[in-house]
């Protein structure tokens, strides 16, 4: 949904996530820009492995705020990790970030040309939240790309849940602090005022779509899918993971009893060993 839940985690959580910020310079990472469709898109690059994987933050989220601890400890000599900022996030500005009904493909896309363009003809996806619908979407449009697909915290529809959620976040004055602060200090409070009562807006008119946000593309991967849930997830009951089981070919899912939805920085250790496996097929 959105990268600080600081509020929302056990306190070995926030110690995790405020290490993982702190450390992000000291890494042995490369962080760089390349140019796409006429802007220049942010991204970090770790790790030094022949297995390639591109992260697909969610909203209002960028490669460090969101992988953080995927960069730091999930890339290595086998696997290299390639997370963007999506265009008008992080530091993938300018553009404004817009919001037209096919952003999610939109994002996808662009993140195809941006692997394409950094030289990488298959590659995994690994998604979270509105970077995990993005990644089914990218994984229907170019199945020739993409090897496996990790998807958590994404929904291919709007529940009532998600709605009455989403609805109670819309006014960032009743946000504690914690969540609060980081977003001001990444996007200044004008810009990202208006880009989250934007973002509300849009997705909630997608539980009135048809096609939901990918149900159809859901129905149309290929690729070898893990699906991961945390039982405790604030916006997504087991329904929605496990439509995604259901309708993808290859898929399964992991269920994290404990964690909620940032369960990659909650459960950075356990999240990272359960993909690892995953992507190298044991």
């Amino acid at each position: 949904m959105f990268q600080h839940l600081a509020k929302q985690l056990p306190r070995c959580g926030r110690n995790l996530l405020k290490s993982v910020l702190q450390d992000s310079t000291r890494n042995t990472r490369n962080m760089a820009n390349v140019a796409v469709n006429g802007m220049n898109i942010n991204y970090e690059k770790a790790g030094s492995g022949s297995s390639v994987a591109l992260c697909m933050p969610g909203a209002m989220g960028s490669a460090l705020t969101d992988f953080g601890a995927q960069l730091k400890s999930l890339a290595g000599p086998e696997l290299t990790l390639v997370a963007w900022d999506p265009p008008g996030y992080g530091q993938s500005r300018p553009p404004a970030r817009q919001f037209p009904p096919t952003f999610f493909k939109d994002d996808a896309l662009a993140a195809a040309e941006v692997m394409k363009t950094l030289g990488y003809e298959r590659y995994h996806v690994l998604g979270w939240s509105d970077g995990g619908n993005s990644a089914v979407i990218l994984a229907a449009l170019r199945p020739q790309s993409v090897s496996k697909l990790v998807i958590w915290g994404a929904n291919a529809y709007y529940t009532d849940k998600l709605g009455n959620v989403v609805k109670a976040m819309r006014n960032i004055e009743d946000w504690s602090e914690a969540d609060r602060a980081p977003m001001l200090e990444l996007y200044g409070e004008d810009y990202f005022r208006s880009m989250w009562t934007e973002w509300v807006d849009v997705t909630l008119a997608f539980k009135d779509v048809s096609n939901g946000t990918c149900m159809r593309e859901t129905r149309e991967v290929q690729c070898p899918t893990l699906v991961v849930h945390g039982a405790k997830d604030e916006y997504f009951e087991m329904e929605d993971p496990e439509y995604f089981v259901k309708n993808i070919p290859n898929a399964k899912l992991h269920v994290f009893p404990e964690a909620k939805h940032n369960l990659h920085i909650e459960c950075a250790d356990e999240f990272n060993a359960v993909v690892s496996e995953f992507l190298a097929g044991r």
